[in-house]
């Protein structure tokens, strides 16, 4: 059944805890890299969605800094799944006139990787649609400690007066110095916490948590947490009057 989202406000930026790839796995006895592989597809299917929607700015948590603990044998299948999609996601960028960013620390990664993510921003930038930002290697507390060191040199080399330090200008520090805070974010699988995700960006961002395991996660999904994000009073710690 397909929601209705007519008069209804498209949030400008949409981020995602993309939860339940090996759960999904589990329930029907196959490896967890399947649900990885599953939740891939999904995840293109979503970008798709959500530039025809409207929507501005999609954020994915692809690969967290803890995400390393899990086994090698994980962690070096995420690897591979990641060099093909990535090839996978150049063709649906331009076909979708979508532009591609990349968040988080790199330079963990091997060298043909981190080729391929300065590629598909290269390749991208001048698109001007959607724009689909991928966190990977990327955890909001190492965020906000690379940005306080970059601060911190810049005040050390004066290029930075600390009687000048706000809230706006060590924003432009973040990853995310040229986009909008996330509107809304939605979290798969029923988990109820942030994750070490976007811990600055999500100040005021409305939650939106779905049982659905994210290989499962459709149109229709993203419809009911939009509905659901235009059923919320957004007063940004402030009162509305009557």
């Amino acid at each position: 059944m397909e929601n209705n989202l007519e008069n209804m406000v498209i949030p400008q930026h949409v981020a995602l805890i993309l939860d339940g790839n090996g759960r999904w796995a589990k329930k029907r006895g196959l490896p967890r890299t399947m649900g990885h592989k599953e939740g891939c597809v999904t995840v293109e299917k979503t970008v798709e969605i959500a530039a025809r929607m409207g929507i501005r700015y999609l954020t994915v948590y692809g690969f967290s800094t803890e995400n390393w603990k899990r086994s090698a044998e994980e962690v070096g299948a995420l690897m591979q799944l990641f060099r093909f999609y990535m090839v996978r996601l150049l063709k649906i960028a331009k076909a979708n006139n979508v532009r591609v960013k990349m968040i988080g620390e790199r330079s963990r990664f091997d060298k043909d990787i981190v080729e391929g993510i300065n590629r598909l921003e290269r390749e991208t930038k001048d698109n001007t649609g959607l724009t689909f930002v991928i966190a990977v290697n990327y955890g909001g507390r190492d965020e906000i400690v690379r940005a306080a060191r970059k601060m911190a040199e810049d005040v050390k080399e004066g290029k930075l007066d600390p009687k000048d330090l706000t809230e706006a200008s060590f924003a432009s520090y973040l990853d995310t110095a040229d986009m909008p805070d996330p509107d809304l974010l939605i979290r798969t699988s029923g988990e109820l916490r942030l994750s070490n995700y976007l811990l600055w960006q999500l100040a005021y961002t409305e939650l939106y948590v779905t049982d659905c395991l994210w290989p499962d996660f459709s149109k229709e999904e993203l419809e009911k947490a939009i509905i659901a994000y235009n059923s919320r009073d957004r007063r940004f710690g402030g009162v509305k009057e009557k």
